[in-house]
C-alpha cells in the first residue's frame, strides 16, 4: 500500500522539533529563541507588502508606417481630387449664434431628421428633460451631455458631431452662445471650414442678440477673423412671430449688411427660414405646420444649403501641424488627443513632436467621424491615440509636428491686426488676452509699430499713439508671465507661425475685460 502524499512544507528544526514555518516576501520567518514568531518581522508581513509574482506585460509594439511621405502625398492628392465624383466632401461646420438662439435644438432636430439620433434616444431624452423641468430643451439634449449643460439649459463646451448631405460629409461643431464661453467658441470656430449662424426671429430676440454687448456680431467677427468665408444663417423661431415673410426679409436685410462690412462676400451667404422645434425646412417643408412658410417660401432647406458648401483648399504639402484641442484617456490603450490637421499629412506608425517640450510619440491609431482610417490630411478634424509618451506631456493648445520640422516657439512677435468696434482705444503696454486656437494666453501690446490703410495695407502713420475703431495696425505682442492674480519673471513660450506659412497657424484673436478687440495675422516672430 502506498504511502499518502501530502503537499511538501517548508520546515525548520527548532530544539529537536520540525515545524512548519511561516514565509514572507522574502523568505523564511524565523523563530526566536523563545520559540514564538518575531514580532516585528509578523507585524510587517501584516501589511501585505509581499512581492506576488504580477503576469509579465507584454507591450504591444507601435505600428510600423506603411508609406513614404512622397507616396503618402501622392494618395492624399488622388483622393482630394476624386473626392466629390464617388465620394462625399468632407467639411467642418461651426454652429454660432447668440444665447438661446436654439442652436442645440436646430442641430439635434437636425441629426433625428437625418436618421442620426434614434427614436429610443429621442424619447429618453423628452423624458429626462421633462423631468427636470426643461421640456422644451429635450432636441438639444442631443448635443448638450453634460449634466450641468442639461441643467442649466444651456451650452458649454464644444459638441462633436457628423451628419451626411447627399454630397457632403459634415462635422459639426455645436459652439456656446454664452458670452462667458466665448473662449470655447473659439476654439470650435479655429477647427471650422464653414458656419451656420443662428438667429432667434422672435420679437426682441433678435435686436437684443444682434445689438451691441450680443453675441451674434461678435461670433460672426469672430469666424471670420479665424479663415472661415462662407456663413448660412438659419432663421429660427418664425413660428414665434406667424411666419412673418416680412419679419424674415428684414432681419436678413440687417444681417447682410453686417456680414458684407465683415468681409463675407455676398456668394458666400445663404439664408434660409426654420422651425427647430417643430422641424420646419431643415429637411422638407411635407408637414402641417410647414404649410404657412410655403405660402411665400419656395427656396432651398437647411439641409439643401449645408449640401452645397465648398471646402476649402487642403495644404498637404506643408509641414504637419495638428494644435490640440482636446486630451483623454483611450478606452483600450493609450492616450487620445483629438484636433484639426493644419497642415500637412499624418499616417499611422509616425513619430511626431509635441510643442513646447522635448517629447514624441508614435501614431498608433487615427479616427475621422468615428471611422478608423490609416492616415489623415490637412483639412481634418481627427482623434489620434498616441503611444510611447506620458500623458503628462499632453496640453490642449500644444501642437503635433514633424520632428524634421518643428512649429516655431514665440513669446515676442509682429501682427497685423484689425480693431473692432471697442469704446477704450488700445495703447502701447496695454494688457491682453491672446487667443490661437485651443490656447489663451496672457500677453501685452508691446509696441505700436504703425497704423495701416485697412484697404491696400500701406502705412498711413509710424508709431500712432493710440488705436481706436475700426483701425488696422502693425503691433509687437509680447507674452505675459503667469496671470494677473498669479504673475510670473517669465513666459512661456507658444507655438505660432508666420501667416505666410500657414494661414491656420497664423491666425491670432485679441480680447481685453471679457470682450474681442481685435484679430490678426502673425508676420513675424522676433523672440
Amino acid at each position: 500500500m502506498s504511502p499518502d502524499v501530502s503537499p511538501v512544507k517548508s520546515s525548520r528544526k527548532v530544539g529537536g522539533m520540525t515545524q512548519p514555518s511561516k514565509k514572507t516576501g522574502d523568505g523564511i520567518l524565523s523563530r526566536t529563541s523563545s520559540g514564538g514568531f518575531d514580532q516585528r518581522l509578523l507585524d510587517i508581513a501584516a501589511l501585505n507588502l509581499t512581492s506576488k509574482e504580477e503576469p509579465a506585460r507584454i507591450d504591444e509594439p507601435p505600428p510600423r508606417m506603411t508609406l513614404e511621405r512622397e507616396k503618402l502625398l501622392e494618395e492624399a492628392r488622388r483622393f482630394i481630387e476624386s473626392s466629390g465624383q464617388k465620394d462625399k466632401k468632407s467639411i467642418s461646420l461651426v454652429v454660432i449664434g447668440h444665447v438661446d438662439a436654439g442652436k442645440s435644438t436646430l442641430m439635434g432636430r437636425l441629426l433625428y431628421e437625418l436618421g442620426r439620433i434614434d427614436e429610443k434616444t429621442r424619447v429618453t431624452n423628452e423624458r429626462g428633460s421633462s423631468k427636470v423641468g426643461k421640456s422644451s430643451f429635450s432636441w438639444a439634449w442631443g448635443l448638450d451631455g453634460t449634466t450641468e449643460e442639461r441643467e442649466r439649459g444651456i451650452t458649454m463646451d464644444i459638441a462633436l458631431q457628423s451628419l451626411t448631405t447627399p454630397h457632403r460629409q459634415v462635422t459639426i461643431l455645436d459652439a456656446p452662445g454664452h458670452k462667458d464661453f466665448i473662449p470655447n467658441m473659439i476654439s470650435g470656430a479655429s477647427q471650422a471650414d464653414c458656419a451656420l449662424l443662428v438667429v432667434d426671429a422672435a420679437t426682441g430676440e433678435f435686436e437684443a442678440g444682434f445689438d451691441r454687448g450680443g453675441q451674434t456680431r461678435e461670433h460672426i467677427l469672430l469666424v471670420r477673423s479665424l479663415g472661415v468665408s462662407q456663413l448660412i444663417v438659419a432663421v429660427n423661431k418664425l413660428d414665434q412671430v406667424n411666419w412673418s415673410q416680412a419679419r424674415y426679409e428684414d432681419i436678413c436685410g440687417l444681417l447682410r449688411s453686417f456680414l458684407g462690412q465683415s468681409g463675407f462676400h455676398p456668394s458666400k451667404m445663404g439664408f434660409v427660414p426654420v422651425g427647430a422645434m417643430l422641424g420646419v425646412n431643415l429637411v422638407d417643408r411635407n408637414s402641417s405646420e410647414a404649410s404657412e412658410l410655403s405660402r411665400w417660401y419656395q427656396g432651398p432647406t437647411l439641409v439643401d444649403l449645408l449640401d452645397e458648401l465648398e471646402p476649402p483648399t487642403r495644404d498637404i504639402e506643408s509641414p504637419l501641424r495638428i494644435p490640440i484641442s482636446n486630451v483623454f484617456k483611450g478606452q483600450s490603450s493609450g492616450t487620445g488627443i483629438s484636433g484639426r490637421i493644419c497642415g500637412g499629412v499624418v499616417q499611422v506608425g509616425e513619430r511626431v513632436r509635441v510643442l513646447p517640450g522635448d517629447e514624441t510619440a508614435i501614431i498608433r491609431s487615427i479616427n475621422i467621424d468615428e471611422n478608423s482610417v490609416s492616415w489623415a490630411a490637412a483639412g481634418s478634424n481627427v482623434t489620434l491615440y498616441l503611444t510611447s509618451i506620458d500623458p503628462i506631456h499632453l496640453n490642449i493648445g500644444s501642437v503635433l509636428c514633424s520632428p524634421g520640422n518643428l512649429v516655431p516657439l514665440a513669446t515676442v512677435f509682429s501682427a497685423r491686426i484689425i480693431v473692432f468696434d471697442i469704446q477704450v482705444p488700445i495703447t502701447s503696454g496695454a494688457s491682453i488676452e491672446l487667443f490661437h486656437h485651443s490656447r489663451d494666453v496672457p500677453a501685452m501690446i508691446s509696441k505700436l509699430v504703425s497704423s495701416l490703410d485697412r484697404a491696400s495695407g500701406t502705412v498711413v502713420k509710424k508709431g500712432p499713439r493710440v488705436l481706436s475703431k475700426s483701425m488696422s495696425a502693425e503691433v509687437q505682442i509680447t507674452l505675459r508671465g503667469g496671470t494677473l492674480s498669479a504673475p510670473s519673471a517669465v513666459a512661456r513660450p507658444i507655438p505660432l507661425e508666420p501667416f505666410s506659412m500657414n494661414k491656420d497657424m497664423g491666425r491670432i484673436l485679441v480680447r481685453r475685460g471679457g470682450e474681442t478687440i481685435a484679430a490678426g495675422i502673425v508676420l513675424d516672430i522676433i523672440g
